[in-house]
């Protein structure tokens, strides 16, 4: 694609949309023609997230007001159930890399029982891809509108996929125990989310209910041929950001923990923003703080037949921002880095 991308980013106020316009900024082929924010239409951004002032960036405005004549693409970044019905109001020659979970989930009545409410854009549903990217490059680069995965699916799923498509794993008794930073809760005022609720210690949260064991398993049953079932538990961290993900497998017969890191590592060897570690090298949520990339190591259980699988990501960036703007990239036949190539911020 000549010229630059007229983009607008929906729910420009939260957490994912500041990492968007931070981000895209810096993209030699985005130009942000429009963000909204309905409580803060007719602001500048730089009155909601101060280290975005000075830059020249339209104000805020409602959906209602954005002009989509001239827009390419859009990043909505809206609360989940919000999403459905504006995306199928927008007009078809906008592309669209939706962060809501709202057409992650390919069977609707999946959704509805997860989301609590039946889903209200069916037939867009069936064109959504979703977009994990270095699985379904071919699906994204021809899609219009890709659902863009959950932060928790990403650092699973990327680990996990290649292992269960070669067989190297068996599809019972994965476990996945992840730890977030606070800021996978959103923006929003919740008591949850206070310093003093968070600091100083750690919790599980959603214990086996969370929304995104059915999205983990319904990428995993796809590599498997066949229905995978996981033991999912997610734990907030008294940190801002990043992912780290143990992950529990049992090996096929025959199968070692070395024969699964070399498939990691063969199967990864050309992405740009996935890293395999030397094997028995633990992966730190502080090494990809602020990138695009995740890093994955392996180690042989001292249990016979099983090993543990680490991923770390940031979970606003290659959980949420930077994936959708790597999605955008291959929809638009762009550089799959431009725009990402950010290394990691340490200390």
């Amino acid at each position: 694609m000549s010229g630059k991308v007229n983009i607008a980013i929906l729910g420009a106020s939260g957490y994912t949309g500041a990492e968007l316009v931070r981000m895209l900024w810096t993209h030699p082929q985005a130009r942000i023609v429009a963000m909204t924010a309905d409580r803060r239409a007719g602001q500048p951004i730089g009155a909601v997230f101060p280290q975005l002032g000075g830059l020249d960036l339209p104000d805020l405005v409602t959906i209602n007001d954005v002009d989509w004549s001239g827009v390419d693409v859009c990043f909505c970044a809206l609360p989940h159930g919000t999403t459905q019905e504006v995306i199928a109001g927008l007009p078809t020659h906008v592309k669209v890399v939706d962060l809501s979970a709202d057409f992650r989930l390919a069977d609707p009545e999946t959704y509805a029982q997860w989301y609590g409410h039946p889903h209200q854009a069916v037939e867009l549903q069936k064109e959504a891809v979703y977009g994990l990217t270095e699985i379904a490059r071919a699906e994204v680069a021809a899609a219009r509108v890709v659902a863009n995965p959950g932060c928790y699916p990403t650092a699973a799923q990327l680990p996990l996929i290649p292992l269960l498509d070669q067989k190297l794993v068996q599809d019972q008794d994965i476990i996945i125990d992840a730890k977030s930073g606070v800021s996978g809760a959103g923006r929003a005022a919740r008591e949850g989310s206070l310093f003093c609720e968070v600091t100083e210690g750690i919790h599980a949260y959603s214990v086996g209910s969370h929304r995104h064991a059915p999205e983990i398993e319904q990428g995993l049953s796809q590599a498997a041929g066949h229905p995978v079932m996981v033991n999912f538990t997610p734990h907030l961290m008294p940190m801002s950001r990043g992912i780290l993900a143990s992950i529990y497998v049992r090996m096929t017969d025959g199968v070692t923990a070395e024969d699964l890191h070399t498939a990691l590592t063969s199967r990864y060897a050309d992405e740009p923003f996935v890293r395999v570690l030397p094997f028995k090298t633990a992966p730190q949520t502080r090494h990809v703080r602020g990138s695009n990339f995740v890093q994955i190591g392996v180690f042989p259980d001292r249990v016979p037949g099983r090993a543990i699988v680490l991923s770390a990501i940031d979970n606003l960036v290659k959980g949420a921002s930077g994936q959708a703007i790597q999605n955008m990239n291959v929809m638009l036949g762009l550089p799959e880095t431009m725009g990402l190539q950010n290394l990691a911020l340490f200390p």
